[in-house]
């Protein structure tokens, strides 16, 4: 029988809204089986829904589950840092007063609490990455063709796999990547991220801000297409997995930020930093709706 559950519809990755990418948020969803969970992201339409339930894991603070339309992802950027902001707005307590444990399908992943010209931002942990390496010969060919492409308008490709199966390449610049215009039919069941470098990146990379744009000018631009017709908003898990090997190889800065969503209409931030040997993703959460939903 349907009940009332709490509901929270946030905006993440940007303290303004519209501009970030949006996540539904059903809490007490413990009673809920599979098809209904199912049935409710497909009704969403938007690229993750999430349901909140009580942690079955040691250390863990709750547990998530993480829904697209078309099905159940083990880990994603974006509604993790949604899911731990609307567990805190909804009361949740963590055990440590800094970090909120979360129980996912890649086991626990912790989000960092810090607060930054007054609001809260959260971070998540980067999880280690499933699948390393440059693309084999066959599946380059098959990413240039589904992004348009010569091979030689990339400068290097990866997998950053750290769950939903992320594939990516570095071109040799912002412009080029906001320029790709992608045969979508061609993408197939391909995930593939680019990444490039704005020109104001050579500062960042002295591990300077540049007080004429701002600390959130962004250093990179990133893009995320998957699933064919769709391109993400902004990508937490992408982001994580892009600054695994870019700061691992000395491509990238400790500390940057990332944009992402031009060409959607979107201006989303995505903050990384690495201390010691983790990588912390975060960002702004923005809420836009909060009440009940029938479920």
């Amino acid at each position: 029988m349907a009940g009332r559950r709490h509901f929270h519809q946030v905006d993440v990755f940007t303290d303004r809204p519209l501009m970030g990418n949006p996540l539904a948020v059903v809490h007490d969803a413990d009673d809920l089986d599979d098809a209904r969970m199912a049935a409710f992201a497909r009704w969403t339409n938007l690229s993750e829904t999430t349901f909140l339930l009580p942690a079955t894991a040691p250390g863990a603070d709750y547990r998530v589950r993480i829904f697209t339309p078309l099905g159940e992802l083990p880990f994603a950027g974006h509604p993790t840092i949604g899911s731990a902001w609307a567990w805190l707005a909804a009361g949740g307590k963590p055990r440590d007063e800094g970090v909120v444990v979360q129980e996912c399908g890649v086991g626990l992943v912790r989000v960092r609490r810090s607060v930054v010209d007054g609001r809260e931002r959260l971070a998540f942990a980067a999880p280690p990455l499933r699948r390393t390496g440059p693309l084999d010969d066959a599946l380059l060919t098959r990413v240039c063709a589904a992004l348009r492409l010569t091979r030689d308008e990339v400068l290097r490709h990866q997998w950053v796999d750290n769950g939903p199966g992320w594939v990516a390449v570095q071109l040799r610049s912002a412009a080029a990547v906001r320029a790709v215009v992608p045969d979508r039919v061609a993408i197939g069941d391909l995930k593939i991220g680019l990444i490039g470098e704005h020109p104001s990146s050579g500062v960042a990379m002295a591990g300077q801000h540049d007080a004429a744009v701002g600390p959130d000018a962004p250093h990179f631009e990133v893009r995320a297409f998957f699933s064919g017709a769709l391109e993400d908003p902004v990508t937490g898990s992408l982001n994580a997995g892009l600054a695994q090997w870019l700061i691992g190889a000395g491509l990238a800065p400790e500390r940057y930020v990332a944009g992402q969503g031009h060409a959607l209409g979107r201006d989303g931030r995505v903050h990384v930093q690495r201390d010691g040997e983790t990588v912390w993703v975060g960002g702004d959460v923005t809420p836009l709706v909060e009440g009940t939903v029938i479920l």
